[in-house]
Order: C-alpha cells, then sequence, then structure tokens
C-alpha cells in the first residue's frame, strides 16, 4: 500500500543554519576532539578534528540534520564509548585519535549480522550511475571499447554504507545557500548506514540527511518530442499540427542548440534566437503555450557573455564590467553575483515569455576557474533548479546531465548520445536501475538512440519500436537524435504494425499517467524509484540480483525489457516472477503462478508487462497531454488475488506546494465467493482547484460476463463489455469525492471458465493471423468455424447471455484449426505459415 510519510525535509532552500544543526540531545561527544550523532536507528554520524572546531555548515551532499531524535543509549566502560540504536552499537576507544580499525567499530544488530570498521572493502555494491552514455555502444565505449565505470551507490549486499565527506565543499548561511570552501584540515567527517537487506530504508535514510527527490510536475510524465535539427517556427509548428492530426498525445517540446545564434563562435554557447529560425521568438512561445506544451531550450554556458550578445550591456552594466576592448565576460559559476545577473539579464526574460523550464548540456571544462573542487555539472544543477524554486510561480524543473552524489536534488537526467544499436537498448534498463540507488530516479534517455553506428544508418523499425516500449516504461519518455537526414523518427513516418506499436506506446504512457503520477509522490515521500531493481523488495531471492536487466515499475508491476531482434516473428524473453503473488501478462492476458522463470514470446506489438494479482492501477482515458488531469479517472481492476487496495495521488499538477496542498483517493477491492467489491473511500486532503465531483470507470480486466453490476446498492443496467481485452467497464459518473463510492459485481453461481489462460492473446493472433491470410489469397473462404474463432471478441459484446457457451466453442474451434484449415485450400506454404503463427 502506498503510504504518504510525514514531512520530514522539503524545500532545498530553506536556511542553511535550519538544517545544518542537529538536535543537541543527538550528539555524543568523547573528549575534546571526537563528536557522534545519531541521526537516525541506523544512520550515526563520526567526527573527528584535532581542534575541536567541527564542521556545522551543510555539505554539498548532506543538507540536513536537524531530525527526530532517535532512541538510543550511551555508555562508558574499560575506556570505550558506547552508542546502542535499536540497529546499531558503535564502540570508539576514548582519546585515542583519529578513526582507525584500531579504535572503531560499528556492529550491525538485526538480522544480516555484521561489523564495520574504518578501511573494511565492500564486496557486493550495487552500484550507481555515471554522467553520460555519450559515446557508448552498449556498455561499452564505441572508441576506446573500455566498459563504463559505474560508481558505488548507497547500496550493497554487505549491508552497509560508507560516506567520506571530509573533503566535500560546504553550503554558506546565506538566504540562497552558496558554494564556500571546507577548511584544509586533517579532520575526519564520516557517515555510517547500517541497513542489512533493507534496501528501502537504506534510500529513506538518505534522503533525511542529503534531500528528497523532488517531485516533477505532472506534464513531465508525458512524451518529450525531441531532435538535434535545426528547427524553425514554421517546421515547429507543421511538427506539432501532425502530432494533433494523428491523434498523439505531447506534453514537450525540446528544442536543441541551435535555437541560438552562435555568437560566441565557439560552437556552443549563445543566448540570442536565431532571426533566421524564428521571426518572433516571443510570438513562437506563446504559441506553444497556447497549444499546451512545455518548451525548454538546451543551454551550454560555458563561454560567458560574448560582446554581439544583445543582453552584452546590460550584464556588463550589472556586473560593473570593464568593456574596454570588447571583452568576453567570462562564465564563473561560483560567483554568486555572475550567476545572478544571467538569470536577471538573460533568462529570466525568456521564462516570462514561456520558456518552461532548461536543459543544461555542459560538457566543457570540468571544475570551476576559482574553486578547483567545484563540479561545474553539479554547481549549475543546484544553481538552476534552486533559482527556479525561490523565484518562479511553477514547480521547479531542470533537465542536465549526472554530476554526483546530491544531484537526485535536481530531478530529470539526460543520458547522452548514445549508439544506436541493440546493444546500447540492451543496457539501458540495467542502467536505470542502478541509478535509482544513488536516487538518481529520473533518467531521460534518448529513446531509438543518438547518433548512426555505422554510415548511412537509418531507423531500424524493430529497434525504434522496442526503444519506445522500453520508454514508455522508462522514468522520462523522450525520443532524441543527432543531426542525420535519415533519422526521421516521426512516428507518422511509419505505418502497419510499426505505426500501431509506436503510436500505442505513446498511448500506453498516458494511460499509466496516474499510477506513474502517484508512484513519483511516493519517490518523494520514500526515496524508492518508480523504476527500481527487483532486490528493492525481493532481496532475499538470488534471482533479484541475477535478472539485472527486470525491474519493477511502481509497486505493483513489473518489466522484463525486450533488448534482442526477433526470431521467426517473436521476441523471447525469460522472465522471473516473485513468488508469494501470481502475475498477469497485460499483453496477452495470461495469470502466472509466482515463484518461477519462464520463457514468454512476444510479437511486435507486445510487450513484457506483468501486473500483480487482483492490483488496483489508476488509468487515464484518451487525452491529448497532461497539462490538466481529465475530470473521468478508469480504475483498472486485474484479476486473481482475495484482496487490494491502491492510492490515486493528485494534486495541482504544477504547483510549489505539494509537500502540503494535495488529496488522496484510496480504492479497495475484495472478492467473496463469486462477489467483487470495488469501493472509492472519501478523498483525504485538498489543493487549488480540485474537482468536488469525479467520474470514474471501473475497468474488470480479464473478467467473466457478471451477472448483476449495483452503484451504491442501485442496480445497474449500462455496463458494457469489451471482448478484446475481456474486461467488464462499468461507469460511475458524478461521485461526489467527500462520499466515494461502492460498485458490486456478480457472477453465475452456476457456471464459471478461465479467461486468463491466454485468451486474449488467441484472440488477437488469429484475428492478426487471418487478415494476414487474406492479402495472401484474397478468394480465400474461412470456415465458419474459424470464422466464428476469429470473432469471438464481438460476439462476446453482442451476446452477453451467451458467454459461456462462446468461450467454450472458441476453445474447441481453435483447437480444431489444423483440421479444419483443410478446408480452406490453402497453398503448402500458406497453410504451414498460418498454423506456425497459431502456435500449432
Amino acid at each position: 500500500m502506498l503510504k504518504f510519510l510525514p514531512l520530514v525535509f522539503i524545500i532545498t532552500t530553506l536556511k542553511a543554519q535550519d538544517r545544518s544543526l542537529p538536535s543537541p540531545a543527538a550528539v555524543v561527544k568523547s573528549g575534546a576532539f571526537a563528536r557522534f550523532t545519531v541521526l537516525t536507528s541506523q544512520t550515526i554520524r563520526m567526527e573527528w578534528d584535532s581542534t575541536g572546531r567541527f564542521n556545522d555548515y551543510a555539505s554539498l551532499v548532506v543538507v540536513n540534520r536537524n531530525l527526530p531524535v532517535p532512541r538510543f543509549t550511551t555508555s562508558a566502560s574499560g575506556g570505550w564509548l558506547t552508542i546502542k540504536t535499536p540497529s546499531l552499537e558503535l564502540r570508539y576507544k576514548e582519546n585515542s585519535g583519529k578513526f582507525s580499525a584500531a579504535n572503531l567499530s560499528i556492529r550491525y544488530l538485526k538480522d544480516f549480522a555484521f561489523t564495520w570498521a574504518p578501511g573494511m572493502a565492500q564486496k557486493g555494491n550495487l552500484k550507481g550511475t555515471s554522467r553520460t552514455l555519450d559515446g557508448m555502444d552498449g556498455d561499452s565505449s564505441r572508441y576506446s571499447k573500455k566498459p563504463l565505470s559505474l560508481e558505488d551507490g548507497l547500496l550493497s549486499k554487505d549491508g552497509w554504507y560508507f560516506l567520506d565527506d571530509s573533503k566535500s565543499l560546504l553550503f554558506d548561511r546565506s538566504d540562497w545557500a552558496w558554494v564556500k570552501e571546507r577548511p584544509d584540515t586533517a579532520a575526519q567527517d564520516w557517515y555510517f548506514m547500517g541497513y542489512g537487506h533493507d534496501y528501502k530504508s537504506a534510500l529513506y535514510d538518505f534522503t533525511l540527511i542529503a534531500g528528497k527527490v523532488p517531485l516533477p510536475p505532472r506534464y513531465a510524465f508525458g512524451y518529450w518530442w525531441s531532435r538535434y535539427w535545426r528547427y524553425s517556427d514554421n517546421e515547429l509548428r507543421d511538427l506539432v499540427f501532425n502530432f494533433k492530426r494523428f491523434d498523439i498525445p505531447l506534453d514537450v517540446l525540446v528544442i536543441d542548440m541551435d535555437w541560438h545564434k552562435n555568437l560566441n563562435n565557439d560552437g556552443w554557447t549563445g543566448w540570442t534566437f536565431d532571426d533566421a529560425l524564428f521571426t518572433s521568438p516571443s510570438q513562437f512561445l506563446s504559441w506553444a503555450a497556447s497549444a499546451g506544451l512545455k518548451i525548454t531550450m538546451n543551454l551550454h554556458p560555458s563561454s560567458g557573455i560574448a560582446p554581439l550578445e544583445p543582453s552584452y550591456s546590460a550584464f556588463a552594466h550589472a556586473m560593473h564590467f570593464d568593456t574596454a576592448g570588447s571583452r568576453t565576460i567570462p562564465y564563473l559559476g561560483s560567483d554568486k553575483k555572475f550567476m545572478k545577473t544571467l538569470f536577471d539579464t538573460v533568462l529570466h526574460p525568456y521564462e516570462r515569455q514561456g520558456v518552461g523550464f532548461w536543459w543544461l548540456d555542459w560538457q566543457q571544462w570540468g571544475h570551476d576557474k576559482a574553486i578547483p573542487a567545484l563540479s561545474n555539472t553539479w554547481w549549475l544543477n543546484y544553481v538552476f533548479f534552486t533559482e527556479m524554486e525561490r523565484t518562479s510561480p511553477y514547480r521547479p524543473l531542470l533537465y542536465h546531465r549526472w554530476g554526483g552524489l546530491g544531484n537526485h536534488r535536481y530531478q530529470v537526467g539526460f543520458s547522452g548520445d548514445t549508439y544506436i544499436t541493440w546493444k546500447s537498448l540492451e543496457y539501458q534498463p540495467y542502467f536505470t536501475n542502478t541509478a535509482s540507488n544513488v536516487l538518481y530516479d529520473y533518467w531521460s534517455h534518448d529513446i531509438g538512440g543518438h547518433q548512426a553506428a555505422y554510415r548511412d544508418q537509418g531507423i531500424d523499425p524493430e529497434l525504434y519500436v522496442r526503444w519506445m516500449q522500453y520508454g514508455a516504461l522508462s522514468p522520462i519518455f523522450r525520443t532524441h537524435s543527432s543531426k542525420n537526414p535519415r533519422m526521421n523518427k516521426e512516428l507518422w513516418n511509419f505505418t502497419g504494425p510499426v505505426f500501431n506499436a509506436l503510436t500505442g506506446a505513446v498511448r500506453l504512457r498516458y494511460t499509466l499517467a496516474p499510477y506513474i503520477y502517484t508512484m513519483a509522490r511516493k519517490t518523494y515521500d520514500s526515496g524508492v524509484a518508480l523504476c527500481r531493481p527487483m532486490y528493492y523488495s525481493f532481496g532475499t531471492f538470488d534471482e533479484a540480483y541475477e535478472f539485472t536487466r527486470e525491474y519493477q515499475f511502481g509497486d505493483d508491476m513489473l518489466v522484463a525489457p525486450i533488448g534482442a531482434p526477433m526470431v521467426d516473428g517473436a521476441s523471447t524473453v525469460r522472465v522471473w516472477l516473485p513468488g508469494g503473488n501470481d502475475w498477469y501478462e497485460w499483453n496477452t492476458g495470461t495469470l502466472l503462478k509466482g515463484g518461477q522463470t519462464v520463457s514468454r514470446k512476444f510479437s511486435l506489438t507486445e510487450y513484457p508487462m506483468y501486473v500483480k494479482a487482483g492490483a488496483i492501477v489508476p488509468m487515464y482515458p484518451a487525452v491529448s497531454s497532461l497539462k490538466e488531469a481529465p475530470r473521468q479517472t478508469i480504475i483498472g481492476v486485474f484479476p486473481g488475488g482475495a484482496f487490494a487496495s491502491a492510492a490515486i495521488y493528485e494534486d495541482a499538477g504544477d504547483s510549489k506546494d505539494y509537500d502540503r496542498h494535495y488529496a488522496v483517493t484510496r480504492v479497495t477491492s475484495s472478492r467473496t465467493a463469486r462477489t467483487l467489491r470495488i469501493t472509492v473511500l472519501p478523498r483525504t486532503g485538498s489543493f487549488a482547484g480540485m474537482a468536488a465531483v469525479k467520474d470514474y470507470q471501473v475497468k474488470l480486466i480479464g473478467s467473466e460476463m457478471p451477472v448483476s453490476v449495483s452503484v451504491d446498492g442501485k442496480a445497474l443496467s449500462g455496463w458494457k463489455y469489451e471482448g478484446s481485452s475481456l474486461s467488464v467497464i462499468i461507469d460511475v459518473p458524478g461521485v461526489v469525492c467527500a462520499r466515494g463510492a461502492s460498485v458490486t459485481v456478480r457472477y453465475s453461481l452456476s457456471d464459471s471458465v478461465d479467461v486468463n489462460n491466454g485468451l486474449v492473446e488467441k484472440m488477437k493472433t488469429l484475428s492478426e493471423a487471418t487478415l494476414a491470410l487474406k492479402y495472401r489469397n484474397a478468394d480465400l473462404l474461412i470456415p465458419v468455424s474459424v470464422g466464428s474463432a476469429e470473432e469471438l471478441n464481438r460476439a462476446l459484446e453482442y451476446y452477453p447471455t451467451r458467454f459461456y457457451s462462446l468461450i467454450r466453442d472458441f476453445d474447441r474451434n481453435f483447437a480444431h484449426i489444423p483440421e479444419n484449415v483443410k478446408g480452406m485450400r490453402l497453398s503448402q506454404a500458406d497453410e504451414a505459415w498460418y498454423l506456425k503463427t497459431l502456435g500449432f
């Protein structure tokens, strides 16, 4: 069940002194030079400083020590100090100097027993992430052939994490906290977390001291269109027109670096719209807003402000910069005045015209020229995000490169320029999974790949489809590619099953939007990512570590991504289904037992998505964007299980006050004998603009035909049956949210049939294969037994009282297709193809 946790740390820009100083009751001193702070039951800060002047400033990684004091005891005996919490026992030999294995140890007290001492090496670190996938072909560089080196993560099978924060830069205590250098001493500033195999608790503890993962705006979970291309105003309008013409949802329009003139002559940096492409930038941005789109534009800020920039004079005046010799005003990120002037003079005016957020694509010199230890990538992420947090009326969003530990506080990452190969697609799920181990939970990949792996490479439709299907089930869904005329990824450039699969992936993303948004709120509350490794929930099973590409998609789904081309028209995937519950294979309509590894096949339009038996998944009807939440919410109830509960999270969508102003609607389902009850409980919480009345549609997926349906005790006659998905559709309009509603579904007591044995897949395959057969032989005569089986989905909708007999007729007729096909007078090749396609 999704729990919304009490607020501990919210705003990144709170004054540092409000967060960095712990309660005195949490601090234990040993002599003049050692200090320990018990931050949580399983997290302890350890400091040794020969001067006795301990650091009380926030560091770039650890920004909060002002936490509720956990239960702990202290004692001293035989010259040893002992600090004991319910999880840890720390021992330090008093007055023995700097921390070492000889004078300091920590014992983990729970079921996964171990003792840590300084210098101990980890053996099972589960890894974190890396700055970029630039130039990568899968997990190795296409140039050097060296494998990508992932940073260590917070999680390890060893059961502990050690952070040496001794050399980290610090934040000062100004209203907009700014970087300051730490005194150059031999002081030790360490943090230890002991968590055993309770990985989720470790992530939560890290959010307490290092900050939460902010919730992106709702629109960020829609589809982002991006292409490295010299787009003009006209081209972008035509692009958006085609999205609407083909009824493809879209939320974010990404404009790469060619939007600006290159007035620095460095090939990268610029701050002025190219008037050869945009006749009136302000009117273009106004049009985009009227079309319901958010605009983000690419920046490479390294070259400063050149004399030819229109903003140069105002910038120089604000900086008191001597313009003699028409010198460029150099970039210096650690200079607060420079950065404030950059926002006030250059960037905020664009934001007022309609730029929603910025894409920081720093690729130049790595560290600040005034503070050599300061990473420009890390610092720019902090400055841009917190400036939006301070000054914008909207929820902060930033799209940027990973700068290092602590950058989880600034949301969406740009993973860089991968090669367009199956190896690249195969690697990205693992790369995304491990990033959650450092709370970097919102990687945005170049879906479809960025650059050609060989000369004259075009689009491989199958590879693009599989990448899009993965993208729809990844944190941020954004297509992108290099400036290559052959890389035309617009979905309407494709036809037939490829077009259906591509658009189906986008529509699936929007269908799942309320589920995704609810899970993103859980990320904010708990630190647990939307896309997370299997070992978060199933860490006691070896398979959870062996199936490195498989992942949970929120609490109730798992995905086994496809990373290789089809063989004989199908992709075969090995899937581990954890025990404890059954799993519903969504695309095929098959309920599978948990606790097993299975080999499954998928056509081009199918993908390995599994839903926990009985799960309740909130969905949206067809929408064009996520700018506004629709009036109707679909409550998807999956087959299996006796009881289930779920939460539907809502807020204003782009509000900054989501920490306090939000609403939650809980939904339960219970099955007893041949009755199913779905209860929408009264909504709790509130936010600005919240609707008092909502329309619901209850969709019972993989369901038999009911004999009766009632809403709030009153019989309902208007429910429908969707034959293609074997789903009951119950419209429940006008629900007063403060009261909720209840739906009761009763099934026949005298008859039953298993509809979750792959029947959805059989119907779909039979229909597709029979249609294809007609294109092989237009004069084909189809026997009634085959034709009626192929029309089962429609018959179930037309003749609800014949439900059970229609299902049994289908099973019988399908089983006899190898015999009945003889009367269709097919060629030997067509007959063999037809039967093989149907699985005979």
